[in-house]
């Protein structure tokens, strides 16, 4: 618990001094995110390089403490998600089409794959090579999506760390949960600039370079007291929110016929929240108590028997059903027409 000390507070000084960094290397190299309101909520041209700051400080940190990792696969996460990072900062600067982006996480999940990071529940070797390349690939993308209002994607982020590292402690995984800390600490770090009002954004170089370490994390995760059919769930649970909302928006965009991976907009969670009557805040907050919740059915669920775990995931999926069908319907959405 002493190493997670050290690596909380060595990340999160090392992110609160670069990211005004990040912002002014940002305004330099002009990687502004310029207003546009059909698309986006902000009014004001913003450095979009706080990723770089999360990047560097994480990296530095692991770096540090490599010898004390599985060397491999400690490579092969950071690899992945240096990556994707570089991925999301050249889209940040230059504008990246999807698909190049697509391909360069599929890259980047292979990179992980040849260290042997991949899910292991399923009965088929390629079930679970597919599982892991869906897992990884969505994920990663969910965060990237779900950077849709200040302080949201890295919020989340920062509640899914913490609980992951909380996870990890009770399983005896300190070397993983040492990872997830700096995560953590990288993302509170940064808030301290993307709250409300913001200075800065974290841009694609942090929202993908997050997703792929979490959900890297995620399949790490090993609870030998209790049978994988039950522990399967718990990443999920405890990444919950982006999923929940890259569905929301994926199956609302299909619907009006529309291409869900190349049309943005604000028809996400935390957008239809605020058309509810919430402030931008108050909508970040209320996501907020949902990644809480969920990552505390997700502690329930590693010491639950088979029933007790099905009926909690159950119901929390039941949950995000209705959260769906809820959020397809007045006052969520459609926006109303001052919005």
């Amino acid at each position: 618990m002493g190493t997670y000390l050290v690596v909380f507070m060595g990340v999160l000084v090392l992110a609160v001094l670069g990211t005004p960094l990040a912002r002014k290397l940002g305004i330099q190299l002009h990687a502004m995110d310029a207003p546009d309101p059909s698309r986006k909520i902000h009014t004001v041209a913003t450095p979009r390089l706080g990723g770089v700051a999360m990047y560097i400080s994480i990296l530095l940190i692991t770096l540090l403490l490599g010898g004390a990792y599985n060397l491999a696969q400690l490579s092969g996460i950071l690899v992945g998600a240096t990556l994707v990072s570089f991925l999301g900062l050249w889209d940040d600067r230059f504008t990246l089409g999807a698909f190049p982006k697509l391909i360069g996480q599929l890259v980047a999940v292979g990179i992980l794959l040849s260290t042997n990071i991949r899910i292991s529940v399923l009965p088929h070797p390629l079930l679970n090579f597919g599982a892991t390349v869906l897992w990884m690939v969505g994920v990663t993308n969910a965060f990237n999506l779900l950077d849709n209002m200040d302080g949201l994607s890295g919020g989340v982020a920062a509640i899914a760390a913490a609980h992951f590292a909380l996870l990890c402690a009770f399983s005896g995984q300190f070397l993983v949960g040492t990872l997830a800390v700096a995560v953590m600490a990288a993302c509170v770090g940064f808030l301290l600039y993307n709250w409300i009002p913001y200075t800065i954004f974290m841009g694609d170089s942090g929202s993908l370079f997050l997703g792929f370490t979490l959900a890297a994390i995620g399949i790490k995760l090993r609870f030998p007291g209790n049978p994988r059919f039950v522990t399967w769930m718990i990443p999920i649970l405890v990444l919950g929110i982006p999923i929940f909302d890259t569905t929301l928006v994926t199956l609302s965009r299909l619907k009006r016929g529309l291409n869900p991976l190349t049309t943005p907009g604000t028809d996400h969670s935390s957008h239809r929240l605020h058309y509810a009557g919430f402030s931008r805040r108050e909508a970040v907050l209320v996501l907020y108590i949902g990644a809480f919740l969920l990552g505390l059915v997700a502690i329930f669920v590693t010491q639950a028997t088979f029933v007790e775990g099905y009926l909690a995931g159950g119901l929390a999926f039941l949950v995000g059903l209705y959260g769906l069908w809820r959020m397809e319907r007045r006052p969520f959405w459609p926006p109303p027409a001052d919005a």
